[in-house]
């Protein structure tokens, strides 16, 4: 495939030729015609994009507006959700594959997506989840995370349902907030890590915990990371206080993560970091939408 008249990451126009799914040559552009070639007018020539956060099964994407009625906190927003997400105007499978369909029309072809697993719905949203995964299978690869928003301790038979959803395909278990939802980091994380153990997949936390609290779970996480092996194989997402708390704080983090870092792999794949500290510096973090 001969792609005509591009801007690869914005510089120069320029002529690119693809052989099978690797970029064979980049050469300056020729205006002589080219008969079969891909015309690019000019415009800019990026990889596509990768959505390593998305909560597909909570979309809302192409429907009516529809007022916030959620109280403050996870365990309201969850309470919320239970009450109102089988009445929507779409069937949940159609949402969930609507709006992954617009990714990928807009260029995004790799995608980690929550699937909410819990006593309420069960497996019915990672199941829409893992079916518009299987769909669009030459389109867009899909990684589908197990994750109990509304906790794993709090609700009898959680850990069940987490343990079903992956022997039915996700292959990420996720945890959320050890401390202030299920209020025993270890009892939480323990469960979260010895599911990854037995089934052999990947984790990611979700650190909505403000300042030292935030930062005593991400101790925890990161003990366990060293205990099981798992470097480059845990994110916490959101994280936003962590760079928050002291400069001394950012340095010891971004050191343990540099520490253990193997072959390319680090402890933690933060997908939202924030703070001028981690931003201006090297740090890895992925981007987004928790949508």
């Amino acid at each position: 495939m001969l792609i005509r008249d591009v801007r690869p990451w914005g510089g120069e126009r320029s002529d690119v030729e693809l052989t099978g799914d690797r970029i064979a040559a980049v050469r300056p552009r020729d205006p002589a015609p080219a008969p079969g070639a891909v015309k690019g007018q000019g415009r800019l020539l990026v990889p596509s994009f990768s959505d390593v956060h998305v909560h597909l099964d909570s979309t809302r994407i192409g429907l009516p507006f529809r007022p916030h009625t959620g109280g403050p906190g996870v365990w309201a927003m969850m309470t919320n959700d239970r009450e109102n997400w089988r009445s929507a105007e779409v069937p949940l499978p159609e949402r969930v594959a609507g709006t992954l369909e617009r990714m990928i029309a807009h260029g995004t072809t790799r995608v980690r997506s929550y699937a909410q697993v819990d006593v309420d719905c069960g497996l019915e949203k990672l199941d829409a989840v893992l079916a518009a995964k299987e769909r669009f299978a030459d389109r867009a690869e899909v990684h589908v995370m197990a994750f109990a928003q509304a906790g794993i301790l709090r609700e009898p038979g959680t850990l069940d349902v987490l343990d079903a959803a992956l022997r039915s395909g996700a292959t990420v278990i996720g945890g959320i907030d050890p401390c202030t939802l299920d209020r025993d980091p270890k009892g939480h994380l323990d469960a979260v890590f010895g599911l990854a153990e037995k089934h052999q997949v990947e984790v990611d936390i979700h650190l909505h915990e403000p300042g030292h609290l935030g930062l005593f779970s991400a101790d925890l996480v990161l003990e366990r990371v060293r205990a099981l092996d798992l470097r480059g194989k845990v994110t916490m997402s959101h994280a936003y206080d962590l760079g928050s708390i002291s400069e001394s704080v950012s340095r010891r983090l971004r050191r343990t993560g540099r520490r253990d870092d193997h072959g390319g792999a680090v402890v933690h794949r933060t997908a939202f970091l924030a703070g001028p500290r981690f931003r201006r510096r090297a740090d890895r973090a992925g981007r987004g939408r928790a949508a």
